[in-house]
């Protein structure tokens, strides 16, 4: 398995691996993939990476900038999808290790995620890559009709803005 950053001409397979991820009620809120364009304005340009095997894209990190505001301008908001078939085989911790160690060569000092409490996969990879629980959103947001809580999780670096 080799990681390499994600280009435009990846979305098509990016977008498969996001289709399965809001298939399963519980990795995002969002009910559709929203064109290329919308997602790319949404998230940063840097800190995008696929994991890929034999010409096939596995799974994919992006970042994308929780405010807008100056003083927040190293914190960002981490994606992390793999395809329900590379499940449990790695993906995600290559992924993540990769997106940890880029976000810090950009300056980010913190990276947040919002968790659906049922995703026992993507809370058992964020604590493995030293995250830590900071608490939780009660019913913060509704997907189909029913109200979500989402478990906040955070990693601080130990080399920017220590």
């Amino acid at each position: 398995m080799d990681i390499r950053e994600m280009h435009p001409a990846d979305w098509d397979s990016v977008a498969q691996i996001y289709a399965e991820g809001i298939a399963t009620g519980y990795a995002t809120f969002e009910k559709s993939i929203p064109a290329y364009q919308a997602w790319d304005k949404a998230h940063l340009p840097s800190c995008r990476w696929v994991a890929v095997e034999n010409d096939r894209i596995l799974g994919w990190a992006a970042l994308s900038p929780v405010s807008s505001r100056y003083v927040y301008r190293g914190v960002a908001e981490v994606s992390i999808y793999v395809g329900t078939a590379y499940t449990g085989k790695g993906v995600g911790t290559i992924l993540m290790h990769s997106l940890i160690a880029s976000s810090e060569n950009e300056g980010y000092w913190t990276l947040q995620s919002g968790i659906f409490p049922e995703n026992e996969g993507s809370i058992a990879l964020h604590r493995k890559a030293g995250f830590r629980y900071i608490g939780i959103r009660k019913k913060i947001g509704q997907l189909e009709g029913i109200w979500k809580d989402n478990l906040l999780f955070e990693r601080r670096s130990k080399i920017v803005g220590a």
